[in-house]
């Protein structure tokens, strides 16, 4: 290879990353690796970027290590940290006298380098890239990262490494730095986050965000180090690295910990590349050889670091064993992060967690009923009960009336709230532990027009069950009853319950927000029967904007006198266009315009145009920032109006402590039972919704385990019945006693 031209060793997600910008902005690049399908593809098809559903290829040299007989002179090092010593017994004897090495590694290898090859032949590089090889020859491009290129030991910034990041600026936003340590280190606070994630499996944000304790013990450990050793950290696309330093204000630091996971959550890879090594590829994980030097450090400066430690011997046991992955290690690690000097202290545990043998005896009796169980919901689901059918909700409503009174023991109080233009709403009080009650909330009505069950019937085909509802959300209903039936059966402690079901969730729930809003006040927590997310719970959802723009215009004959008129439908268009600059990714905020009409004809000059827009937001701040945004739309062509009608259907439900409390208190009823209970967020709005703005906490999606929802595929299954009715009881035991 010539002096001017890059070999990478290494083609995985950063080296390809990398490679790829470099030849597609012109530069000759040989890539080496030891993956000969790999290699063998890039060779055939070329080097290619994925992003989203969009491919890019660009032609690249490619070889593996023994096959390649040149030298090489600008390299740039992106192995994995424990193939640094395997990667320079192969660059050593090929680098030019006057040739240089770069690494682009995690961890801390200049020194490794620098002790093989010489230190003025070594460059330091930090690089967060979230990428990752997707099948031979192709990188998924996760997002923009940061990239920072300077000489070891703070030396100034010299040529070599200014021409080096003009290069790498065709990927995007590279640096040259004088510290290139602080990255470092800095990065290592936040590897050990993205590291303790990967002993669960679910997405790095929301490991982050449900474990706090642990997340900001491991960055505080590795950050006394680094004070130790006198290294001035440096922040990094959201990472804020001082304030995750122990003794930091708890406050700003819970501050800068949403900032983080929201950023997290605009990446297209929402796992680390750890927990890939370890669930998708099982080979061992790279992490353990970058926190060595941290370790070694810690041991020479007397810095303590149990969590750490906790995580990295974790990761080694997955190694063995992927199958060991569950979010209770994480649950272990808070426990231990609360008792460290220094961190924020171990929140109450609010309700106990219940026993072992509870939660066994509670299991078996809902699975000898699992057949009552799918009966009860066979004779539901042949209740029509369509949103927009009075008729057919209020014949539902005494069904579901009678089923109850059979079901469980006579409630202390029975209300009927009547509602002139959709389905009544029912209110049931059972007496129980506690002088305030947990609501237990839901739905009758469904999206499924009246006649749909003359088509399509309730069927059972082994464990799975299919018909108009049964997923969202009648099955929710039926677990929910059979969870109190199973806890009076069983003599076991309950809270007093309050049953309430609102017949026009379907539609916005616009006659009874209020009245769930009162009812919700007088509850200490709430469990919403909402169908689940693959699985998961809901602790967080979007609020929900439905509105109206209307554009008034001028008429007149467009072909006759077309300087006379003024275009609804062209001040529509520019409306539009300024409405999609509204929208917000990265704040999780989306605008659609999902119907647009106007005009009468096509000779005629449009006087009026109509369009309907559905607005879904994060958090409070974003559903103001519209709110504003819509009340200040004024038209292009002064010649026509504009008005804005409509509201926000349903507040931001976002994820409280007291949300976050009860989804603990859900995982560890969960873990009793044997298996590792997921939460989410959403972007779909429910009932939930107006509970969490009223400020009471909730536990959104212990309803029906399946999919479908609102469409022919509907579905749930019996097992996850009985799962959730087990969930249900297991948590209504714990509250009792809370």
């Amino acid at each position: 290879m010539s002096s001017d031209s890059y070999t990478v060793v290494g083609a995985g997600a950063i080296g390809g990353t990398l490679a790829f910008s470099l030849a597609r902005a012109g530069h000759r690049v040989c890539l080496i690796d030891t993956d000969a399908a790999h290699v063998a593809a890039i060779r055939d098809r070329g080097l290619t970027v994925a992003r989203g559903e969009h491919r890019e290829s660009v032609p690249v040299e490619a070889a593996t290590p023994d096959t390649y007989d040149g030298s090489v002179h600008r390299v740039l090092l992106a192995v994995k940290a424990q193939a640094t010593e395997a990667a320079l017994d192969w660059i050593a004897p090929r680098l030019a006298p006057d040739g240089w090495v770069v690494s682009f590694q995690n961890g801390f290898n200049e020194q490794l380098i620098a002790d093989r090859i010489g230190p003025e032949r070594t460059v330091a590089a930090f690089v967060n890239i979230f990428a990752d090889v997707i099948e031979p020859g192709v990188i998924l491009d996760g997002g923009a990262g940061a990239l920072v290129v300077g000489e070891c030991h703070g030396a100034a910034v010299s040529e070599r490494v200014g021409a080096l990041v003009a290069d790498l600026q065709s990927w995007g936003p590279a640096v040259a730095s004088d510290n290139v340590e602080g990255y470092l280190w800095a990065k290592a606070g936040f590897g050990a986050m993205l590291a303790a994630t990967a002993l669960a499996d679910a997405p790095m944000a929301e490991l982050i965000d449900r474990h706090p304790l642990t997340m900001h013990a491991v960055a505080g450990e590795v950050f006394d180090v680094a004070d130790a050793l006198g290294v001035t950290l440096e922040a990094f696309d959201a990472f804020e690295p001082d304030v995750f330093r122990r003794g930091a204000d708890p406050a700003v630091r819970r501050a800068a910990t949403g900032r983080l996971t929201a950023w997290l959550g605009t990446q297209a890879k929402d796992r680390s590349g750890i927990w890939r090594d370890l669930a998708v590829r099982r080979r061992p994980v790279e992490v353990t050889t970058h926190y060595a030097e941290v370790f070694t450090q810690a041991e020479r400066h007397g810095v303590d670091a149990p969590v750490l430690h906790s995580v990295i011997d974790g990761l080694r046991e997955l190694e063995r064993d992927p199958g060991l992955m569950t979010e209770s290690r994480l649950d272990a690690l808070d426990h231990l992060a609360g008792s460290s000097p220094g961190q924020d202290p171990v929140p109450d545990d609010g309700p106990a967690r219940p026993d072992q043998e509870t939660a066994v005896a509670v299991s078996a009796w809902l699975d000898a009923h699992r057949e009552d169980m799918v009966d009860d919901l066979a004779a539901y689901t042949s209740q029509g009960s369509a949103s927009d059918d009075r008729e057919a909700l209020a014949a539902c409503l005494t069904w579901v009336r009678g089923w109850l009174d059979d079901a469980l023991a006579t409630p202390e109080a029975e209300e009927i709230l009547e509602r002139e233009q959709t389905g009544d709403i029912l209110i049931r009080r059972y007496p129980g532990a506690g002088s305030r009650p947990v609501l237990l909330l839901g739905h009758y009505d469904t999206v499924w027009p009246t006649g749909t069950l003359d088509g399509w019937p309730f069927r059972r085909d082994g464990d799975r069950i299919t018909g108009p509802g049964v997923f969202d959300m009648k099955a929710g209903l039926v677990q929910a009853v059979w969870a109190l039936r199973a806890l009076d059966a069983l003599g076991l402690p309950r809270p007093a319950c309050t049953l309430m079901l609102n017949g026009d969730e379907e539609t916005g729930s616009l006659t009874s927000s209020e009245a769930i809003v009162a009812e919700a006040r007088e509850s200490r927590a709430a469990l919403v029967f909402e169908a689940a997310a693959d699985g998961a719970v809901k602790t967080a959802r979007k609020g929900v904007g439905l509105f109206t723009l209307t554009v008034t215009g001028k008429e007149a004959h467009a072909g006759l006198d077309p300087d006379a008129g003024a275009s609804a439908v062209d001040e529509l268009a520019h409306q539009i266009t300024l409405l999609a600059g509204l929208r917000d990714r990265e704040a999780g905020t989306s605008l659609n315009v999902g119907v647009i009409d106007g005009g009468t004809r096509s000779n005629v000059t449009a006087g009026r145009a109509v369009a309907r827009l559905d607005v879904r937001v994060a958090t409070a701040a974003e559903q103001d920032r519209i709110g504003a945004a819509l009340a200040a739309l004024r038209p292009v062509d002064r010649r026509t109006s504009t008005e804005v009608t409509g509201g926000w259907n349903r507040p931001v439900f976002e994820r409280t402590a007291g949300v976050a409390e009860l989804a603990a208190l859900a995982r560890s009823c969960a873990a009793t039972l044997g298996y590792d209970l997921r939460e989410t967020a959403v972007g779909g709005a429910s009932d939930g919704n107006f509970v969490v703005a009223a400020g009471v906490p909730v536990l959104d999606g212990i309803g029906a385990v399946g999919s479908g929802a609102h469409a022919r595929s509907e579905n749930t299954s019996v097992s996850g019945m009985v799962e959730r009715a087990a969930l249900t009881a297991v948590v209504l035991t714990a509250l009792s006693e809370g």
